[in-house]
């Protein structure tokens, strides 16, 4: 019965938490973070965009920087006649003489792809390196040692969203580049120069009218400069991604982690309370999934203190209900030893006898009963006809009857199919025979009657002749170790529990039962009716 309670109310309760398939939790979690990763997607975008659009833009600029530069060493330090040749000595004149911007180096091949002139030479521009004294070692940088390990670090990164096209150019040397500019075709690219540092590369043929006499190479050595800039303009985005990180992180901790920490420890506390009621967290008016975890840890704990409840009620009632039935025996084998007569012997242990037999009727009861729960877990469920079971169960009562009431099974239904377990379901109508049985005259009627009552529901009524019930007692038979004997009726033959497992039963099949009592044409009750309603096995 408890259980049965527990799940209307957890059912009840869980039903409003429950929305649409996906949850306000969930796009908390979602927005939460999708926020920081937009941010920060922003960001990388942004400034992969720029670094892309500017190594191009600083390409074309050489480009065409070393065309016009070609075109003038064709024309002025170029001969055709008796063989197409370079003058080394004019191209140098000629390179020094015309504009080449500070950051960009330029240098003149031959056919053979030897050096004829370099910008740096002519101007004479070195790149110094301050030594130490003789015997020490250059002092170690840490700060700078961290760069450009971090720099390492985000170029490998980076390589895995380069082209095949751009990883060629970035392995190729300038040895490799010039040998295919004297093929004729211009080269353009990103390189990689030995020391690690990358440049911004063209070389173009020098062709005075088709054959090629040299080439022109250009190179840019402030790309890495141009990333360190891009990365440290990425830096803003990064920190803002961060902080949004952060207070998500908050808030999914106020939201999420601070309510499971308080269910948690209250699950603790009750574990150490010993039995001790403890109230869990309210997260009702919470609607997502951590409000439905606390509403169903607080249905949980409820149910333990109930079914607490009522196994010390109920241990309790067998011990009340023992008793009696012991302190009469305890009576009676007292005063046995000093009856006077076999009259008062024979007497003596007629009651002995009656209240060992009282006591073997209620200790199967409740061994019934407290197995009840266990039984209906294990037992498969299925399809269960109750036309066929009602009408074999009143079968096997009448042919065991000797006497006593009519039993009588009505129907016009052919099926009346069911979800549930046949055992459990045949135990509610033998007990609502036994019910019937007891109360009814020698010469009296039980009507047993299965309708459908609408497409959803299938309801048995059993009716007796009997005294009928009290109206105050319609809601009170069905508590354990009541008992309402009717008058003639052999004491100690019902132990109180058989209505009690009938609506225990009843409703983990997810039916009710219900009492009422019948009138005849007077007014007067006529006998005791009883009402089970079932789920019809078609709607389920």
């Amino acid at each position: 019965m408890v259980l049965d309670t527990v799940t209307r109310r957890a059912s009840s309760a869980l039903t409003s938490v429950r929305g649409a398939s996906f949850s306000r939790l969930a796009w908390i979690i979602l927005v939460a973070n999708g926020l920081a990763l937009i941010v920060l997607v922003i960001g990388m975008l942004a400034v992969s965009e720029t670094r892309r659009g500017l190594v191009n833009a600083k390409l074309d600029a050489l480009r065409v920087e070393g065309e016009l530069i070609a075109n003038v060493m064709a024309e002025g330090a170029a001969e055709s006649d008796p063989s197409p040749v370079l003058i080394e000595g004019d191209a140098r004149l000629l390179l020094r003489d015309l504009y080449v911007p500070d950051d960009v180096r330029a240098r003149i091949f031959n056919k053979a792809a030897q050096l004829v002139a370099d910008t740096h030479l002519l101007n004479n521009r070195f790149d110094v390196t301050v030594l130490p004294p003789p015997g020490e070692e250059l002092p170690s940088d840490l700060a700078e040692d961290a760069r450009s390990l971090l720099s390492r670090l985000l170029d490998g990164f980076g390589g895995l969203f380069r082209t095949d096209e751009e990883r060629a150019a970035l392995n190729r040397t300038l040895e490799e580049e010039v040998a295919t500019a004297i093929e004729g075709n211009i080269v353009a690219g990103v390189r990689r120069q030995p020391d690690g540092s990358r440049v911004v590369s063209v070389t173009v043929p020098i062709q005075p009218v088709r054959a090629v006499v040299g080439v022109v190479t250009l190179e840019s050595f402030d790309l890495d400069e141009l990333i360190a800039d891009e990365r440290r303009a990425l830096f803003p985005f990064i920190l803002m991604a961060a902080l949004v990180s952060i207070l998500s992180s908050l808030m999914l901790t106020v939201f999420i982690a601070r309510p499971i920490r308080r269910l948690a420890k209250a699950a603790r506390r009750v574990r150490q309370a010993k039995g001790r009621r403890v109230e869990m967290p309210s997260l009702a008016g919470r609607r997502d999934e951590i409000g439905e975890l606390g509403e169903a840890m607080r249905l949980m704990t409820a149910a333990l203190y109930d079914r607490m409840d009522a196994i010390e009620q109920f241990a309790a009632d067998v011990a009340h209900e023992l008793k009696n039935p012991l302190t009469s025996i305890r009576s009676a084998a007292e005063i046995l030893p000093r009856a006077k007569s076999a009259e008062q012997r024979d007497k003596l242990l007629a009651v002995i006898a009656s209240d060992v037999r009282r006591m073997d009727r209620l200790i199967t009861d409740i061994a019934r009963a407290s197995r009840l729960d266990a039984e209906l877990a294990r037992e498969d469920v299925g399809q269960v006809d109750l036309v066929r079971l009602i009408r074999d169960t009143v079968s096997s009562y009448l042919t065991a009857q000797v006497g006593g009431p009519d039993i009588v099974f009505q129907t016009a239904l052919d099926a009346g199919p069911v979800e549930g377990r046949a055992a459990p379901i045949g135990q509610v109508i033998r007990n609502l025979i036994d019910n019937a049985l007891t109360f009814s005259p020698p010469d009296g009627r039980i009507t047993i009657g299965l309708t459908l009552e609408s497409d959803e529901t299938l309801a048995i009524r059993v009716e007796d002749q009997g005294p009928g019930i009290p109206p105050e007692s319609l809601e009170t038979i069905f508590k354990r170790f009541y008992t309402e004997r009717p008058q003639g009726a052999e004491f100690g033959s019902h132990s109180g529990l058989g209505l009690a497992i009938a609506r225990q039963i009843v409703r983990v099949h997810g039916g009710e039962i219900r009492a009422e009592n019948r009138t005849g044409e007077s007014g007067n009750i006529a006998g005791a009716r009883f009402v089970v309603t079932f789920p019809h096995a078609a709607q389920i």
